[in-house]
């Protein structure tokens, strides 16, 4: 009996460190991308192929891939659902090719593109970044800011997260001038393990009349458990876009907000959700003079921009929202706004298309 005691202490001893050891890893291993890193262009759009002025008609497309993973039969454990990795990897490279050719249809001016991985656990190592520049290489110049890199995360114990790195991409017809990352700020403790770094990248372009075209990538934090946090990642934008504006650029900031940009999705799309940390409607009050929110929504046939994973795609049942959009300067002209219906077949979220011209 007391050579049985005996080993279940050295069992339970053997356990603790090896859970102490590992806390300690995430502990010391944790960090952050710092502030105001520069971001250099990558590619080299031909001849400039753009003029960019002011009465032109410019066409942008903004899209949260989902690092590729999100078909319509996934679901994501942390939304409810089953899975924490994608499918498999040649899942991930038939996914990822197909969001590419969906990309290329649109043949826009500019594009905003977030969730692309690499070298993540999730995505089995598959380098998304790489494959979306070489598709574009010969078209588009790009940026591309980190927006997480994470040590491995062992949950869930059955099939772990593993290790994250994903970034935003920013595609653009005519050549970049500069770019940086901006580090959002986010939830300090334990929790910044769970909703991971958050970031959005400033990129420049020039105008023939001597100001610039402000592009900003952003993807807001999801998993919060402080619902302040998303508001001072909104008010820190606003900050950026209006030091832009007083300066006479022309600035639009899309992406993942991560916040109803509706209001009131739940009513809107016809099924109601539990209250999600990402699902509270956007603070309006915190937009200064200059800014205005664009969100797309038609009335007559309103499309949702974002599903729930905590299922495979039903419309029946699965909670719908729009939570991808633009905060814009007043100096554009917002000509459309409009969702891309692809029943969610390749991402958790849809394509939105903007039209606008610089006043």
């Amino acid at each position: 009996m007391k050579k049985i005691l005996k080993i279940l202490l050295i069992l339970i001893l053997i356990f603790l460190l090896v859970v102490a050891g590992y806390v300690a890893y995430l502990f010391i291993g944790y960090h952050r991308l710092e502030d105001n890193l520069e971001v250099t262009p990558e590619g080299n759009a031909p001849n400039d192929s753009i003029d960019v002025s002011a009465g032109k008609t410019f066409h942008l497309t903004d899209w949260n891939i989902g690092f590729a993973a999100y078909t319509d039969q996934f679901s994501f454990f942390m939304d409810g659902g089953k899975y924490s990795r994608a499918f498999s990897k040649e899942a991930t490279i038939e996914n990822m090719n197909a969001i590419i050719d969906e990309l290329k249809k649109q043949r826009s001016d500019f594009y905003l593109i977030q969730e692309v991985d690499f070298g993540s656990t999730r995505t089995y190592q598959v380098d998304e970044k790489a494959m979306v520049e070489e598709a574009f290489r010969n078209e588009y110049a790009s940026t591309f800011g980190v927006n997480y890199d994470s040590g491995y995360l062992f949950y869930p114990f059955t099939s772990p997260i593993g290790a994250s790195k994903s970034g935003l991409m920013t595609l653009s017809s005519t050549n970049f001038t500069g770019a940086i990352r901006r580090s959002f700020p986010i939830q300090t403790g334990v929790a910044k393990f769970l909703d991971l770094d958050r970031c959005f990248t400033v990129n420049r372009i020039h105008c023939n009349n001597g100001h610039d075209l402000v592009l900003i990538n952003l993807h807001a934090s999801a998993y919060t458990t402080d619902d302040t946090i998303v508001k001072k990642q909104i008010e820190m934008l606003c900050q950026t876009i209006q030091e832009e504006y007083f300066q006479g650029n022309y600035i639009i900031a899309g992406g993942d907000f991560n916040m109803d940009l509706l209001g009131d999705s739940a009513s809107i799309f016809g099924v109601s959700g539990a209250n999600f940390s990402w699902a509270n409607p956007f603070p309006t009050e915190v937009l200064p003079y200059g800014i205005t929110l664009v969100a797309p929504y038609d009335p007559a046939n309103p499309i949702p921009t974002c599903r729930n994973a905590d299922s495979p795609w039903d419309p029946e049942t699965n909670f719908q929202i729009t939570i991808d959009g633009f905060l814009v300067s007043e100096n554009i002209e917002v000509i459309s706004c409009e969702v891309t219906d692809q029943q969610f077949a390749y991402s958790d979220h849809q394509m939105v298309q903007l039209e606008f011209k610089l006043e």
